[in-house]
């Protein structure tokens, strides 16, 4: 694929020029555009927009003056092809990130090999290679602390009102987010609805199955049912997924 061409947004003039600099020391990196504010952001984009330029990718800091980061981001996103976004802040901002659908969020001073990192996000998540997907990295408040979980960890992932409780293989994590925006967000990753509050991880189910009148999931020691609505779909896909093994059985019955 061609180099990355992203934009560079911070309100303090020394943090912005080290993240240029380190930007345009990056072999994957071809081109940095930067802008001193939320303002003068969205209209160097427009104006890219316009001429045809293409922007992979914009850093940007989350407290700035009058257009701050967050709602520079929600703007963004109402774009027809909106550019990925990596959070530059000195506060901590996993979850607004992470609602955002933000590719990565970087705390400063931003370590040369942790921006690093975040363009090797950048570039898997703009192009991944053949057969590679982009890792989606999941901030969850922990009580003071933020603990990142991969996409793949998740096993199910439950509805609860305004939040989503995230399952992995040994323990359970809330978000603030709708199930419904999470589909959107995984739903070509394998994940799939089983139930109006139940979005499922194909790759962690181990069984479909009926008991007592109902399809249900086995996805590790949990059995989650599946409505009626939406079995054909689950059956479906399931069986696409695995083509030999008890899925495939359980479809010829």
């Amino acid at each position: 694929m061609a180099m990355l061409r992203v934009l560079a947004v911070d309100d303090e003039v020394p943090a912005l020029s080290e993240l240029a600099y380190l930007l345009r020391q990056d072999a994957r990196v071809e081109h940095v555009t930067t802008a001193s504010d939320g303002g003068a952001a969205l209209q160097d984009m427009v104006q890219m927009i316009a001429s045809g330029d293409r922007l992979d990718g914009v850093f940007l800091d989350v407290r700035m003056p009058g257009l701050d980061g967050i709602d520079l981001a929600r703007l963004i996103g109402g774009f027809p092809s909106p550019p990925r976004l990596v959070f530059v802040s000195a506060h901590d901002c996993a979850v607004q990130a992470f609602e955002l659908e933000a590719v990565d969020y970087l705390l400063k001073p931003v370590r040369p090999e942790r921006l690093a990192e975040a363009v090797r996000r950048l570039w898997a998540a703009v192009a991944p290679s053949p057969g590679e997907e982009a890792t989606d990295i999941i901030p969850v408040d922990l009580a003071g602390r933020t603990k990142f979980l991969g996409r793949q960890e998740v096993c199910y992932a439950e509805a609860h009102g305004d939040y989503v409780r995230l399952h992995t293989a040994d323990s359970a994590y809330l978000v603030r987010m709708s199930l419904a925006a999470l589909e959107r967000r995984w739903g070509g990753s394998g994940f799939i609805r089983a139930h109006r509050s139940t979005l499922v991880n194909v790759r962690h189910v181990s069984e479909l199955r009926f008991d007592a009148g109902r399809v249900v999931l086995q996805v590790g020691a949990k059995v989650l049912p599946v409505s009626r609505r939406h079995t054909r779909q689950v059956r479906e896909q399931l069986v696409r997924q695995f083509r030999t093994g008890p899925l495939a059985a359980a479809d010829d019955r």
